[in-house]
């Protein structure tokens, strides 16, 4: 019982995590955290077979995940980012085009 209720909380929280705009190294993080909880659950689970051992590995898990995610980003060098606003009013960041390089912005 208590393993359906940790993998609805997951999935809960991936649904709720895929509504919010979020830079790439944010959303690594996330699905990082996400994956690593629910295998950690999964672990903790086998290794204790009780619910102290389901929390603790999927705090671990998801703890491990989120860096490993973070870490795993790619940089990018040399590529300047601006922010611009669309006529929406939503502001968002991309490459600077090449009105930015030349002073024509």
């Amino acid at each position: 019982m208590i393993i359906k209720k940790v993998i609805l909380a997951v999935l809960m929280t991936a649904a709720l995590a895929g509504c919010e705009t979020q830079t790439e190294g944010q959303q690594r993080a996330t699905t990082g955290a996400l994956v690593g909880g629910a295998g950690g659950a999964l672990v903790g689970q086998a290794i204790g077979g009780n619910t102290k051992s389901t929390v603790i590995g999927a705090a671990s898990g998801a703890l491990l995940g989120a860096v490993v995610g973070s870490a795993t980003t790619p940089q990018r060098r040399g590529e300047q980012l601006c922010r611009y606003q669309d006529r929406y009013g939503r502001i968002y960041t991309a490459p600077c085009d090449d009105r930015y390089y030349n002073g024509d912005y």
